[in-house]
């Protein structure tokens, strides 16, 4: 008989957690379990990815509600909910002021995320099936803790816990309601248990799962993307030298020091450099201002939501990772399965990904460091030549890495 297994996580944008738990459930083994699904909104371009042998459960208004902002939760007639969440929002802020932090996105925001997983999973009801195990695999783990009936519960960190200005005792009986908590790197493990050092016998290291034959499949759809096809040589006659990055538009992608990398190059001499960014996020307008402001408006480029960002990635002549922070970057790994040159900031993180000078290179971060290591590699193509072997050589299929799970799961 087959054993049941739920999946748990908020919807199904574009992003690299999304697509490692796609790349997950393609390779689940559907002989032995039988997969239901749980996105709390039924958003996201990767949703029709996933494969048909998963069940995809109806979404259900409550958990809906986690995804909507307050203003929607009103319109909707989900009045606890827009009242809950108003609450989470100012003591939130109350909180952030007994955690100072010097970054934006790492205060207030992240702690209203924890009050939000944890207030709104009490409004919810409990779910009446049971299941053999249940795998929270983002956020909300508070729901999947509280509202979910399993003989065996896992939890997935993707963050980097050292650097999030989290609330320790808020979550700490949180993580305790799990058997097992599967950390994506060896780095990531380190963050975490820096936090939460009891905790050290329950974390198992699970990579996120890759299907190289999909990334490169997908990236031989449609060619050369017509917004970088048509990027003309500049007043030299030199031809583009094109970047490209992918992520969400948010502080900790680091995009906005991609684009004074950017200004400093083109003020060396490098304006041939083209930098596009493929993503969406709540920074797209101040990244807009940003470029317009140091005069890069047709050479640092935001191309917007792409569900096949691979054709962009092919397209480069290197990819790089200006994040600030990093759990484990899957765009990464994808960039070096197409065979591209990768340059990655040394965020925490980083060398847990990339051999420096194997298979990428990292840069000190900011716009100084990026702009230095980006002048080396336009100025020694065989360096880029170099790390892209490197990054060719290796097999980057890991679907063994299952196995970690089903040994939870046993």
């Amino acid at each position: 008989m087959k054993k049941r297994v739920l999946i748990t996580l908020y919807d199904m944008e574009i992003g690299g957690i999304e697509r490692s738990l796609v790349n997950m459930l393609e390779h689940f083994d559907y002989d032995r379990y039988e997969v239901d699904l749980l996105v709390f909104r039924h958003t996201g371009e990767l949703l029709p990815m996933l494969t048909d042998r998963v069940r995809l459960l109806p979404e259900e208004r409550g958990l809906a509600a986690y995804r909507k902002s307050i203003v929607e939760c009103v319109k909707d007639g989900q009045l606890l909910s827009a009242i809950v969440r108003m609450g989470c929002k100012y003591g939130s802020r109350l909180k952030a002021l007994r955690h100072p932090v010097n970054r934006r996105d790492a205060g207030a925001g992240y702690i209203q995320m924890q009050l939000v997983s944890k207030y709104m999973a009490r409004i919810q009801p409990r779910r009446r099936e049971r299941y053999h195990a249940a795998i929270s695999f983002s956020w909300p783990h508070d729901y999947t803790a509280r509202n979910v009936r399993a003989d065996v519960k896992i939890a997935w960190i993707h963050t980097d816990y050292s650097v999030l200005a989290v609330d320790r005792e808020l979550d700490l009986n949180m993580w305790q309601s799990f058997d097992f908590l599967a950390s994506v790197s060896p780095a990531c493990t380190r963050s975490f248990l820096s936090r939460y050092p009891e905790l050290e016998g329950r974390v198992v290291e699970i990579e996120n799962i890759q299907s190289p034959s999909f990334v490169r499949a997908m990236a031989d759809e449609g060619g050369v993307p017509p917004e970088m096809a048509d990027d003309p040589e500049d007043g030299a006659g030199e031809k583009p030298f094109r970047i490209v990055s992918v992520g969400r538009l948010s502080y900790a992608k680091g995009f906005d020091l991609a684009a004074r990398a950017l200004r400093l190059l083109h003020d060396r001499g490098l304006a041939h450099i083209r930098w596009y960014i493929v993503g969406f996020g709540s920074m797209e307008a101040e990244l807009k201002e940003l470029a317009a402001e140091l005069g890069l408006r047709d050479s640092f480029r935001l191309l917007g939501k792409k569900a096949n960002p691979y054709p962009y990635m092919k397209a480069a002549d290197l990819y790089v990772q200006p994040s600030r922070y990093e759990g484990k970057a899957v765009v990464v790994t994808e960039a070096q399965i197409l065979g591209k040159p990768v340059l990655v900031a040394d965020y925490p993180t980083a060398a847990s990904q990339v051999t420096d000078g194997v298979d990428g290179y990292i840069c000190p971060s900011g716009p100084e460091g990026l702009a230095d290591a980006i002048e080396r590699l336009v100025r020694d193509r065989g360096a880029l030549d170099r790390v892209a072997e490197g990054a060719r050589r290796r097999d980057y299929g890991n679907a063994d890495e299952l196995k970690k799970l089903y040994h939870m799961m046993a």
